[in-house]
């Protein structure tokens, strides 16, 4: 598949009702343009693959700006003082076929501090006919100033109902069926993002061997922890079995699983279990996508009253989760919490 036809292309929305998971973002923006109040600078902000490309674009189009004066700019390509003086020059020609000329800039973050000041000027008076559409992942790193005078949005991470959802019915429609647990473990995989969920689904479509994608099938593919180890250390946690639980996290570093991803899939398969406890309800929503066996052991975990999985449990996990990416011994955090958590380490 080329690269005009990746799924995230081919799929990426192309108005405002197609946004997901941005309620609020394209509230804001609809009302602005029904309003008649539209600034001249905006400033996207969220982590990658959440939509602000998207939406600015579309934003672009509703402000009437033909594809002929909407103006992509990489700002990582495009650091330096000399091309900001030459997009000074640029801007106060008239649009050549809209009312508007519209400037998206990504990765904003990225130009110089001498750039940025030669910007400035320009986003502070710009032509009645400009607006600029600033995008980054890092605003620490975009001027006080630059913020001042932009109108900053807060992009939210999607959640993985919302990933998953998505990924279950552009696979249906590329005629493949996803279990409601494959879609889920995409999600979880794509950490948020719109963009990488795509490109997993992209891998897995292009080496599925038949149009059904099973659970095992995404395991395989991506990598990802085998869900019958993430239960062992839940069950060994549960009985205070070091052991066995330890056993499991020993096959997951011989099958090369990301140990990041192994972490990620026991804190949620946790938090599942204890709101099944407290709240079953909500609970029982959580877990709505996992494999029937993975919502039974779980369920059964919840209702054990020797059960010796709490709120403390997914604390320790937490705190093993952070140091999982900065471990020499990547797997070494999680072997240590499970120690802990068994009273192993007396």
């Amino acid at each position: 598949m080329s690269e005009e036809t990746t799924l995230y292309r081919k799929y990426r929305p192309k108005n405002f009702k197609e946004i997901l998971g941005q309620d609020h973002i394209v509230s804001a923006l609809q009302g602005a343009i029904a309003e008649g109040n539209v600034g001249h600078g905006y400033l996207f902000y969220g982590s990658r693959g959440t939509g602000k490309t998207s939406i600015a674009r579309i934003f672009a189009h509703e402000l009437g700006a033909s594809d002929t004066d909407i103006h992509e700019i990489d700002a990582a390509s495009y650091t330096g003082v000399d091309h900001i003086r030459q997009l000074r020059e640029e801007v106060q020609v008239l649009p050549f076929d809209s009312s508007k000329k519209v400037y998206i800039i990504d990765e904003v973050h990225m130009l110089s501090k001498a750039a940025f000041n030669a910007f400035l000027k320009t986003l502070e008076e710009p032509p009645s006919h400009v607006v600029f559409i600033l995008a980054t992942t890092e605003l620490e790193k975009v001027p006080d100033t630059i913020q001042s005078r932009s109108q900053i949005f807060t992009f939210k991470k999607p959640t993985v109902s919302t990933i998953a959802t998505m990924v279950a019915r552009i696979a249906k429609a590329e005629g493949f069926s996803l279990e409601k647990s494959s879609a889920e473990l995409v999600a979880l995989l794509a950490s948020g993002s719109f963009r990488d969920s795509l490109s997993i689904l992209q891998k897995i479509i292009a080496s599925s061997s038949d149009k059904k994608v099973s659970l095992e099938e995404v395991e395989k593919i991506t990598g990802a922890p085998k869900s019958e180890l993430v239960r062992r250390v839940l069950k060994g946690l549960a009985q205070g079995d070091a052991e066995d639980a330890l056993k499991a996290v020993y096959e997951a570093v011989e099958a090369n699983a990301d140990i990041e991803m192994f972490m990620t899939l026991l804190l949620e398969r946790m938090r599942g279990m204890l709101l099944l406890r407290y709240a079953k309800e909500v609970g029982t929503q959580v877990v709505a996508n996992l494999p029937e066996v993975e919502q039974e052991v779980l369920t059964t975990l919840a209702e054990d009253t020797t059960s010796k999985i709490n709120s403390e449990t997914l604390k320790v996990f937490i705190e093993a989760s952070t140091l999982v990416a900065h471990s020499p011994v990547p797997h070494l955090p999680l072997e240590l919490a499970i120690m802990e958590l068994s009273g192993q380490n007396t």
